[in-house]
């Protein structure tokens, strides 16, 4: 059962972010609540014409240690803590002159923004707050008697009950407020550890502490009987949560995590290089071209697997123009994501309501260090983002014939493509276009089997007189245990094989591409994704 209703007499406010302050401590002063603040908080309301009482003249301590300490109190501290309806609680704040505080709004030092800019170590720890998270920790503890706001939608909600209610807040707002409160101070801490373990190298800190901001609420997780929310996190990761919804209904999880994995595939590829394209289903890419147009690379991309690409995401690595969302718009399509649109993009795109189209103002960076999270029964599984990438120079060629100039081409191709397929993944490709993908069965010969039907069931579709896997290039995402999956690749049409190597019989697979006649070249690099 909630605590009843209290009115609220005397607010405490310490913000840093100073938005809307003004209106809002107005709104508070026209209800006849007594106004209490710190620092340049004080100094803007006074400037505004309200009446503040300073915490130096309410404590009778000074601001002191550059600010450092201020608000550390007990005639803060009792103010909030002290419960109304205990009698020793009440008889030590009339001893000790302590005057009770019924509203705290305090927004915190701004850590998080000072990290993202890049400061200077000294300048983090500056903007680390200590009385701020007290404060409102402590109000969220008395939560029966003090309403605590973090950010100011929180003190709207709570004007808009004093307004309509002679001064009172209800207990079950208050409540939900120091909720939100807890949460807030967990997440500032969780980025100021983070950031600390970052600073002295611990890359498996003993306590892990993950936190961020709501961004949407879900109608539902990959089932409708699973609830779901997206949060932010504090890498502010350019990509789907950072990206402008134009229009469309609203994404769902699957739409999501879907979006997620096209947007980071086609930043594997740069954007002044070519046009890269990816079509994804079920986090898989059933898809993915280069071309010297966003137009071409798309019709190469849905060539390879045109029937499931219905009802997928696409993901352009450039802007998207008229001509190319046309082309999509031929196709039933869920989510459009891109660095971009013009003005007959959009036009071509608000014919189709339901079709979400998503802008940011970049790509991910796939080199950008960040963490993997994903939950397991009793705890969490935690490891580096697969920023790994290799380059011509790193490759090791490992049979007597070595790859051509192209083939070459098409096999780091085929490798940044494979980096997103799940486990086990088999890529074919030719002329920078997959031409058969085969993503995560339980045996790397049956993901062989999945693409070379892939590319056959494209070729009916297309009419052409032989798959794309002829005098193609394959990729593994790991090496091949045995010689069957290289072979089963050759059989296909694949001239030139890339994989990691590392197997025991490593000697095995390489002299049957020999005897085959194909080229293979070795990362030293596997690229799982489970």
């Amino acid at each position: 059962m909630s605590p009843p209703s209290v009115v609220i007499r005397r607010a405490l406010i310490s913000v840093s972010d100073k938005t809307g302050l003004v209106e809002r401590a107005r709104r508070l002063a026209a209800l006849g609540v007594e106004l209490v603040s710190t620092g340049g908080t004080s100094s803007a309301l006074i400037e505004a014409g309200l009446q503040v009482k300073d915490v130096a003249s309410l404590t009778g301590s000074p601001e002191m240690m550059d600010g450092r300490v201020k608000t550390l109190h007990p005639k803060v501290h009792g103010a909030l803590l002290y419960r109304r309806d205990n009698s020793s609680h009440v008889q030590d704040a009339r001893s000790h002159g302590v005057e009770p505080i019924d509203l705290v709004y305090i927004n915190l030092y701004p850590f998080e923004e000072t990290v993202r800019s890049g400061a200077a170590f000294d300048a983090c720890i500056e903007n680390i707050d200590i009385g701020g998270p007290a404060m409102i920790r402590a109000a969220a503890k008395n939560a029966d008697f003090v309403a605590v706001c973090t950010d100011g939608g929180d003190l709207d909600a709570v004007l808009a009950e004093m307004e309509a209610g002679e001064g009172a807040v209800s207990g079950g707002l208050r409540r939900r407020l120091a909720a939100k409160a807890y949460s807030r101070t967990a997440a500032y801490d969780a980025a100021i550890s983070e950031w600390y373990a970052a600073q002295v190298g611990d890359d498996t800190p003993a306590w892990r502490a993950m936190a961020g901001p709501i961004v949407q609420t879900l109608r539902y997780g990959e089932n409708p009987h699973q609830k779901a929310a997206a949060y932010a996190s504090a890498a502010q990761r350019t990509g789907v949560l950072t990206a402008n919804q134009v229009q469309g209904k609203e994404l769902s999880y699957n739409n999501l995590n879907d979006t997620d994995a096209a947007f980071e595939l086609v930043a594997e590829f740069d954007p002044g290089a070519a046009a890269a394209v990816a079509i994804i289903k079920h986090a898989n890419p059933c898809g993915v071209a280069l071309g010297a147009t966003a137009l071409d690379a798309y019709r190469e991309a849905l060539a390879c697997d045109p029937v499931s690409a219905f009802g997928g995401i696409v993901a352009l690595n450039t802007p998207l123009d008229g001509a190319t969302a046309s082309a999509i718009c031929e196709v039933f399509t869920e989510v459009v994501i891109a660095p971009g649109a013009d003005q007959d993009a959009r036009a071509v795109f608000a014919r189709k309501k339901n079709l979400r189209l998503l802008i940011t103002d970049g790509l991910p960076d796939p080199r950008r260090p960040g963490l993997a999270v994903r939950s397991i029964a009793g705890g969490y599984l935690v490891q580096d983002c697969d920023a790994g990438m290799v380059t011509p120079a790193e490759l090791r060629v490992v049979t007597r014939r070595a790859p051509t100039e192209a083939e070459l081409a098409d096999l780091l191709f085929a490798w940044r493509v494979a980096k997103h397929v799940k486990s086990n993944a088999i890529v074919f490709a030719k002329n920078g276009v997959t031409a058969g993908i085969g993503p995560g069965q339980p045996s790397r010969l049956d993901s062989t089997r999945v693409a070379v039907r892939k590319a056959l069931d494209a070729q009916t579709a297309a009419g052409w007189r032989a798959p794309r896997t002829q005098a193609s290039v394959c990729a593994s995402d790991a090496f091949f245990p045995f010689p069957d999956g290289l072979l089963a690749a050759v059989e296909a049409g694949a001239a030139a094989i890339i994989q990691p190597g590392g197997s025991v019989r490593d000697e095995d697979v390489i002299a049957a591409a020999d005897e085959a006649g194909v080229a293979m070249v070795f990362t030293g690099m596997r690229h799982f994704r489970h």
